[in-house]
């Protein structure tokens, strides 16, 4: 209830003196209940509203103390604003609105506010956020996975939910113990609901799924798996280059000094120059290749078998997360064999590591489930991770990331 409206001339404020109505008065400012009159508290205090304008608005009121049973002497509950925060609800979903759509500096310079604060206010924003709405109900199909939001290897261990395409949980850590607080949150009875985890081949995420949800399907993803080929391809360009470096440090120089500008290069310094500008050409999926990139892997395939033999294995693991299913799997055993007989060991070591998690990898052409979600939404975070800079812990970042990427996106005031 407003009392009375009067405006500060020198510091262009309007201040309006307001009370909870008679229904309001006497709660706990932490759990709403009604308490017993305990002191003045530190008397009167404001509150920042939204601008009428260009003007700045502020509340003023008495703030008592109630003598919570629960919680003991505790200031009291306003219906305008959150407990212990110097802003208004409709100042706080502002803000929170804005940080979700705007960049950073828009959101300070239109709310005349410190980046900190605005941290502040979406923590704020979404512990009341999670509090009104279950985001694992329903939960079945999960991804796992972990993103570095930090320089210093600070990592988040991210789930989101494949069936409805958002994120449900973060946390801080990229280990057992994380991720089992995860688990602990869901409980024991919505672990046993879980029936599919996308993952990639960490261990400490394949352990702890297996320990809490025993009965899920786990699907690695085909992703990383590809992945391994080509950081196994780009091995044995490497390979091909240090070869070459090595041909071209025994050839013997034409004479004393520099070469002359006319002179033919040497084919081994001609060679290592061209296996160094080959890497994307080997690691492009052939439909994406430019003309010179075609010409150069051409190149390849004429100079150096094995590593073209390489590039073959590398496409033919991509086609058996193509196809899919039986096909998929059979077409999975015949690259093995392959592998294991193509006198490449870092191929014949990735043939090893494919059937160590044959398993998983035949859950993912079985059920199709893959990262892709995941590697999106880890996209996504790592945007906000961009704007975020600044916020002083990871709570903020998390906050901002489950009312953006979550389902809970906030509405303006009186808009919703």
């Amino acid at each position: 209830m407003i009392e009375e409206i009067t405006f500060d001339e020198d510091e262009e404020l309007v201040v309006a003196d307001v009370r909870p109505r008679t229904g309001a008065r006497g709660r706990c400012g932490r759990c709403g209940r009604k308490a017993p009159w305990y002191d003045r508290g530190e008397g009167r205090r404001r509150w920042r509203a939204l601008d009428l304008g260009t003007v700045r608005v502020e509340l003023e009121a008495e703030t008592p103390r109630v003598s919570c049973p629960e919680h003991g002497p505790t200031v009291i509950a306003v219906p305008w604003a959150r407990h212990k925060a110097g802003h208004t609800l409709g100042f706080d979903d502002t803000v929170a609105w804005l940080a979700v759509v705007c960049s950073k500096t828009a959101v300070c310079e239109l709310m005349r506010i410190a980046w900190r604060t605005v941290g502040a206010i979406i923590a704020r924003v979404w512990a009341d956020t999670e509090k009104a709405h279950d985001r694992f109900a329903g939960l079945r199909r999960i991804g796992i996975d972990e993103i570095s939001y930090k320089k210093g290897h600070r990592y988040l261990t991210v789930v989101v939910d494949h069936d409805r395409a958002r994120l449900v949980w973060a946390a801080p850590g990229r280990d057992k113990a994380t991720l089992r607080r995860f688990f602990d949150a869901l409980g024991v009875e919505r672990c046993a609901l879980i029936t599919h985890v996308s993952a990639d081949a960490a261990d400490w995420i394949a352990d702890v799924v297996a320990e809490r949800c025993p009965g899920a399907v786990q699907c690695a993803d085909p992703f990383h798996v590809v992945a391994w080929a080509t950081e196994a391809l780009d091995a044995e360009r490497r390979r091909a280059w240090n070869d070459a470096r090595a041909l071209a440090r025994s050839e013997p120089n034409r004479g004393r000094g520099r070469p002359a500008k006319d002179a033919p290069p040497r084919p081994g310094h001609q060679r290592a120059r061209r296996l160094k500008g080959a890497r994307y050409a080997l690691w492009k999926n052939p439909e994406d290749l430019t003309e010179r990139q075609s010409q150069k892997l051409a190149w390849i395939a004429k100079t150096d078998t094995r590593l073209y033999r390489a590039y073959l294995l590398k496409e033919g693991l991509r086609h058996v997360f193509s196809v899919k299913g039986q096909d998929g799997k059979e077409a999975l055993d015949r690259w093995i064999s392959w592998a294991r007989r193509c006198r490449i060991p870092v191929f014949v070591e990735l043939a090893r590591r494919i059937v160590k998690h044959r398993d998983t990898i035949d859950a993912a052409l079985d059920h199709g489930l893959s990262q892709g979600l995941i590697e999106s939404t880890n996209t996504k975070i790592r945007v906000l991770t961009r704007v975020a800079f600044g916020f002083h812990n990871p709570a903020a970042l998390i906050a901002l990331a489950m009312l953006a990427l979550g389902g809970y996106r906030p509405t303006l005031p009186g808009r919703g």
